[in-house]
């Protein structure tokens, strides 16, 4: 299990929404400062996904350190969990040689799990998910969730109704672990010793914010999206992967198989980068109220 780290050199957290500016700000005050980036978004991960995640240019990582960006192939699906395990000897290793550090990114768990802990969860096999939605499926909602009562209480309390994910889910973890998905949940700590860290949200006004996505959309694909999407597309990868869930890969793949012209596949992109990034707007104003906010 990991453990709290305490750090004595800064850490500052960038978080915001796609598009917000945060990975400007991020290299600005690197920059001035020496501080090391890190990546703290799950789509920036990926080395395939340079432009349609809009990782830092290598020009923008030639002007100051970056760390875990492109650092994962897109046939890895990388969980909140290995992210966690990737960052912190990170961390370490800077904080031991006193050097700054700018987590950045767009995925709130991540932060989430910096500071406030997650449970750190071993991955559930494909085969244990899918034989939990068979059981779910043969006994119906009521029946499941009284079976799932058996072995974890908490959670058949407090999932709501006709939430067959999350049920699921519970079932699996505990068939798979033999322990219930409540006592993991319930056994966490932050990564990130209280503290430690500074926390900053860019968060632009709504409009601004969703005429830089705008620009955003047109300017992947000047950079090569489609043919970064073509690339994805001739691996024939599962769609659950999270490397093609990301905004634009279904989108662009639709106009490359000749199902949509460019100009409608550009403008379906747009909107669901508008729509992305209204989300993290919520989720961050909602988890991260203390957080500093910077426009």
């Amino acid at each position: 299990m990991l453990t709290a780290l305490e750090i004595t050199t800064p850490v500052t957290l960038i978080a915001g929404p796609t598009a917000s500016g945060k990975s400007r700000l991020a290299l600005e005050t690197a920059e001035r400062t020496g501080a090391v980036i890190v990546n703290a978004d799950s789509q920036q991960l990926y080395a395939d996904l340079r432009v349609l995640s809009a990782r830092p240019s290598l020009e923008e990582e030639a002007r100051a350190e970056h760390r875990l960006y492109g650092v994962a192939d897109a046939a890895d699906a990388w969980s909140v969990g290995r992210w966690n395990r990737a960052v912190m000897p990170v961390l370490a290793e800077l904080a031991a040689a006193r050097r700054p550090a700018l987590l950045v990114g767009g995925t709130g768990l991540y932060f989430t799990a910096l500071t406030n802990g997650l449970a750190d969860i071993p991955d559930v096999p494909l085969e244990s998910r899918e034989a939990a939605g068979a059981l779910y499926d043969q006994l119906g909602e009521t029946a499941f969730r009284a079976r799932l009562a058996a072995v974890d209480a908490g959670a058949a309390e407090r999932i709501e109704a006709g939430d067959r994910q999350r049920l699921t889910r519970a079932w699996a973890v505990a068939e798979h672990t033999g322990r219930a998905l409540s006592d993991w949940t319930a056994d966490t700590t932050p990564l990130l010793a209280p503290g430690s860290w500074t926390g900053l949200v860019v968060e632009p006004e709504r409009e601004a914010l969703y005429a830089s996505c705008d620009l955003r959309v047109a300017q992947m694909v000047e950079a090569g999206a489609l043919d970064e999407v073509r690339a994805l597309v001739a691996r024939r990868l599962d769609p659950a992967l999270p490397a093609m869930k990301a905004v634009g890969v279904r989108e662009f793949a639709a106009h490359l198989a000749g199902e949509t012209t460019l100009a409608a596949a550009v403008e379906a992109t747009r909107q669901a980068t508008r729509n992305y990034a209204k989300r993290q707007l919520t989720w961050f104003r909602n988890q991260t109220p203390e957080w500093t906010r910077v426009s």
